[in-house]
């Protein structure tokens, strides 16, 4: 996986840096962390250690234990100048949160820290996520500072609107969430860094929804947290990834195409279609098992009552599996409601023709439909293994780590 370099500067934001620096750990990522004298007024220091399981660098003028090394390297055999071998050995660097006083001193060039003297030194894809007051992000100075920056060919993450710090205040100035910041982190590292780069893959998620009438439908629970979060794991593995959405509202992870879908028949179009072109399906939509036989032109009015007939909608995930080429891996997904579970979930693998079913269990309450946690099992033909409960990013790692299990005993790990 990549060398990450990340730098944290002042400002209340820099407690999403923690999850940034977990969640691009947890992807597998080294990553080293470089922060502000003023940043560690906001958050420790020691946090970022134990999440990275490096030491965190603030002096330029201060030695580094590790030598330059990211995290699962070895480290030279002589003393090298840090800010200038962390730079050299990384595969991007990524400031976030970065303060107005610190992107104006990048613009400027100035080298008063281990951060900016080691962004001085990077030639590694350069990118910078500001957070701060509205205010201060509108000044003309901050924008001056941010088209230097841009000019320069570094890749400005824009900050979102919404509520900022300051009680009572709102504008755009916050910094984007952790998961959008490591896919376009991702993003713009060197092709061939990633275990995924050159795999396409298609992932399904959320509810279809089976008109009755113009105002009614069939429908179920699903969210598509676990799709979304299925997405942005392969993103950032470097796949290029498809999302057909079913009554999706969640936003999709950035650098993934997106189609939205409604019922079950157009989701089964729009996954034949993309599947040809697919080497790895995660099916985890939750089509409607029934839909009306008749649909009502006009509102069922609730005076005359109503009769619902239903019939059987399209099995999608057999269709596919039964029309793919070789070197084709699908996943599909079971949502069961207790009792052996397991059996069912195996059966279901058969009868799909799938690799993979991933059987969740949706009668416990922590983790049922809505919910930001999961715990799943991992059902193929060699045997189940547990997923036990975690958050939906950890649980598409999880996966997706299985799924290369899979492709490599089947001879097909890359393209």
């Amino acid at each position: 996986m990549a060398r990450v370099l990340l730098g944290v500067s002042g400002g209340i934001a820099a407690y999403k840096a923690l999850e940034l620096a977990r969640l691009a750990t947890l992807a597998g990522h080294g990553v080293r962390v470089l922060m502000t004298e003023t940043a560690t007024r906001f958050v420790g220091a020691a946090s970022f250690e134990g999440i990275v399981g490096a030491p965190v660098l603030i002096s330029e003028f201060e030695r580094d234990p590790m030598r330059g090394a990211f995290p699962g390297e070895p480290q030279p055999g002589h003393d090298p100048i840090g800010h200038l071998e962390l730079a050299a050995n990384c595969d991007a660097y990524l400031v976030a949160a970065a303060s107005a006083n610190t992107i104006a001193k990048l613009a400027a060039g100035a080298a008063d820290s281990m951060l900016t003297t080691s962004w001085l030194a990077c030639a590694a894809p350069r990118l910078l996520a500001p957070a701060m007051n509205d205010r201060m992000y509108a000044d003309a100075a901050t924008q001056a500072n941010l088209a230097t920056l841009r000019e320069r060919g570094v890749e400005v993450i824009e900050p979102e609107r919404g509520k900022l710090a300051s009680r009572g205040e709102h504008g755009r100035g916050r910094l984007p969430d952790p998961e959008r910041l490591l896919a376009r982190l991702e993003a713009a590292l060197p092709a061939g860094d990633r275990p995924w780069d050159g795999l396409r893959v298609l992932v399904t998620a959320g509810g279809t929804r089976e008109p009755i009438d113009p105002v009614r439908f069939v429908g179920n629970r699903s969210s598509g947290r676990m799709g979304i979060a299925l997405a942005a794991a392969a993103a950032r593995r470097g796949a290029e990834v498809t999302l057909i959405a079913a009554n999706v509202s969640l936003p999709e992870p950035a650098g993934v195409c997106r189609i939205d879908v409604e019922t079950a028949a157009e989701l089964a179009r729009a996954a034949e279609r993309e599947f040809t072109k697919t080497h790895v399906l995660l099916m985890a939509a939750a089509p409607a098992d029934f839909r009306a036989a008749e649909v009502a032109e006009g509102k069922i009015k609730r005076e005359a009552g109503l009769e619902l007939r239903l019939e059987a909608t399209e099995d999608i995930l057999a269709a596919l599996s039964a029309g793919r080429r070789e070197g084709q891996t699908v996943v599909g997904f079971a949502a069961e409601h207790g009792g052996d579970a397991v059996s069912r979930a195996r059966e279901k693998l058969t009868r799909k023709k799938a690799d993979l079913i991933v059987l969740n269990d949706v009668s416990d309450p922590e983790i049922g439909f809505e919910s930001e946690r999961n715990a799943v099992t991992l059902i193929d033909q060699a045997g189940e293994a547990a997923v036990p409960i975690a958050s939906k990013d950890e649980i598409a790692e999880a996966i997706l780590s299985k799924v290369d299990l899979l492709r490599a005993a089947s001879g097909v790990p890359g393209r």
